[in-house]
């Protein structure tokens, strides 16, 4: 039986193929974006709202504004520079806003239950691991306890790629079709994919092993750095 559903859809690649991929195996109940200071978020948000809009999914953008004024990262609009280099470096962890998707999840979850929902799709992968604590799959089934056991609809927390790497969830885009150039991954949030930073050379790498033509205008095409 299909399960009425809410995805978490930022905009970037990930998310966006878990929305098509819900799209095809649920009853997706809506598309949820949070607006919580970064930097590119100006940049992904439209991308989340256009790919909604594809599949005539609802499509909400919930601000977080409290993260942006008090948390630190470099992720951030108040935080610093965004490093160069490859994704699993430890250079990144700059980037990491602390307990983020804890929050958004609690966020989503009671969304979810108001509109009738009974799961929550996220689009947190392997190669995510490395440097995201709330990532990893321990995490995940921790909050999907606290999903389950704190609503009355038992909300369900669907992770479908949390042993796919990027690739492999490129190649699962290209065959259901989306249109990536309606992503964003670029953290610095100019006005195109810098190509240089962790997450352009995650994307990168991500259409390059598998086999899917990159419809992403970049500002470089540097060499890409070695994985540590």
């Amino acid at each position: 039986m299909k399960k009425p559903a809410v995805v978490l859809v930022s905009g970037g690649m990930d998310s966006v193929v878990a929305l098509h991929a819900a799209r095809a195996e649920h009853m997706v109940a809506g598309g949820v974006s949070f607006d919580y200071g970064a930097k590119h978020n100006h940049q992904e948000i439209p991308c989340a709202a256009w790919q909604c809009a594809r599949l005539g999914v609802p499509h909400r953008v919930i601000k977080l504004d409290f993260i942006g004024e008090l948390f630190h990262s470099d992720l951030l609009k108040s935080g610093g520079a965004i490093p160069d280099g490859h994704y699993e470096e430890q250079t990144m962890k700059q980037t990491v806003v602390p307990f983020r998707n804890g929050i958004m999840l609690a966020v989503a979850g009671g969304y979810a239950e108001s509109v009738g929902a009974n799961a929550l799709v996220i689009a947190a992968h392997a190669g995510d691991h490395a440097i995201y604590p709330d990532c990893r799959e321990n995490f995940m089934r921790a909050m999907g306890d606290a999903l389950r056991l704190g609503t009355y609809a038992e909300i369900e927390l669907l992770r479908p790629f949390i042993q796919l790497t990027k690739a492999q969830i490129a190649a699962r885009g290209d065959v259901l079709g989306v249109d990536f150039a309606h992503t964003w991954s670029c953290y610095k949030g100019g006005e195109m994919h810098c190509g240089t930073c962790g997450t352009c050379v995650e994307r990168r790498e991500a259409f390059i092993e598998a086999g899917v033509k990159d419809p992403t205008l970049y500002a470089s095409h540097a060499p890409l750095p070695p994985k540590p």
